[in-house]
């Protein structure tokens, strides 16, 4: 045992704690949630990520690090007309469709058939308002805005993980010590609320689908990839069922999708974590420790959120998104080929279409898909 290793985990715990969590309190107010049913959400998803860590690490004896979907909350947060017990349905369609791919590997090699460009232009589509309303925050107050965006950009020139984590830290004692905050929440333990879900075919379409295929497109298969950039090798389907299971069951009680992480895992599986392979898978442990602390004060946490600046929750949100953004339409404009049903993609997506009660997402895929075909079958 190494002290690199708890640090390590602990580090990439609060990076991807702290970085996104403004994106998961926006996502439960698209859909109508309480403050309660929030601070539910937050807590169940913190003690699915606990589980999944602890059972995975410790079962393949590698550094398995799960993460909430951040761009599964973009797509939720950038919906409109779903309610609380819709989107719990949808969660829980979600997560059934993840068991079902872990279970069927054709269902995995068949999401690997989406090509990246189309994928990317979907997730470019859902992340791109995000960016833009962080800009839309500037005039409601620049004195504190301009400053934030600043430090986010020298920051991240040398330690991008953490530039959003010290915005938002910054932020929010800047905005307390400017009496822009009202007077703090008083500290609680985290409670769990059951949340009767309800299925409609708009939110199946609309919300579930589109989930899944972002979570899976744009977080598991990446995380695959970083573990395998790392030197590991494990069995796909087990990973992507167990994080399908726990999603499921953290569903009713208003937690969005997990998945297999990209950004934190990089964080857990190099050679400065420990310099034998061997021994990283350690990490996992640590790192659901960590979320286990998260889930026991969520519901402080959400009510800390609640008392900040609505701009401030946007901006952090919107810079959060920023890399994940510039590297989705990179890799969607990366092959001239498919440089066209990508920007259709794109251009669907970002237009918040809603047609038969169906979201953007849903039909800036099958618009991609549609000019992709069209052009391949010109080449034959």
């Amino acid at each position: 045992m190494r002290i690199s290793i708890p640090i390590s985990a602990f580090v990439a715990a609060i990076v991807g704690f702290g970085g996104t969590l403004a994106l998961v309190i926006a996502a439960a107010k698209a859909v109508g949630a309480t403050q309660i049913e929030t601070a539910s959400g937050v807590t169940a998803i913190c003690l699915a990520m606990t589980i999944e860590c602890l059972w995975l690490s410790w079962r393949t004896k590698m550094p398995v690090i799960t993460a909430w979907s951040t761009p599964g909350l973009a797509l939720i947060a950038a919906s409109s007309g779903f309610t609380m017990p819709q989107a719990v349905g949808a969660f829980m369609v979600a997560g059934v469709l993840l068991v079902a791919t872990g279970l069927f590997k054709p269902l995995t090699r068949l999401i690997a058939k989406i090509p990246a460009s189309v994928a990317s232009g979907m997730l470019a589509g859902i992340l791109v308002s995000f960016a833009v309303n962080a800009v839309k925050t500037i005039p409601a107050d620049p004195w504190l805005i301009l400053p934030l965006i600043a430090a986010f950009f020298v920051i991240r020139l040398f330690n991008p993980a953490l530039s959003v984590l010290v915005v938002l830290i910054g932020g929010g004692l800047a905005a307390f010590l400017t009496g822009r905050v009202g007077s703090l929440p008083v500290p609680e333990l985290s409670t769990l609320t059951f949340i009767a879900p309800q299925f409609t075919a708009s939110a199946t379409i609309g919300l579930a689908l589109p989930l899944y295929l972002v979570t899976m497109a744009s977080q598991n298969l990446s995380g695959l990839a970083v573990l395998r950039a790392a030197g590991y090798y494990p069995e796909p389907g087990p990973l992507i069922g167990v994080t399908g299971l726990f999603s499921l069951l953290s569903a009713s009680f208003g937690a969005a999708t997990t998945n297999l992480a990209a950004i934190s895992a990089a964080i857990c599986t190099g050679p400065d974590v420990h310099p034998d392979p061997a021994e990283r898978w350690k990490t996992g442990p640590f790192y659901a420790l960590a979320y286990l602390v998260f889930a026991v004060f969520g519901a402080s946490l959400v009510a800390i959120f609640a008392v900040l600046p609505q701009s401030l929750i946007v901006l952090v949100a919107g810079l959060a998104l920023t890399a994940p953004l510039a590297n989705a339409l990179s890799i969607a404009l990366k092959e001239e080929a498919e440089r066209m049903p990508a920007t259709v993609t794109f251009a669907v997506t970002a237009s918040g279409l809603t047609l038969f009660g169906v979201g953007a997402a849903f039909w800036g895929l099958v618009a991609g898909m549609a000019v992709l075909f069209l052009e391949k079958l010109k080449k034959r």
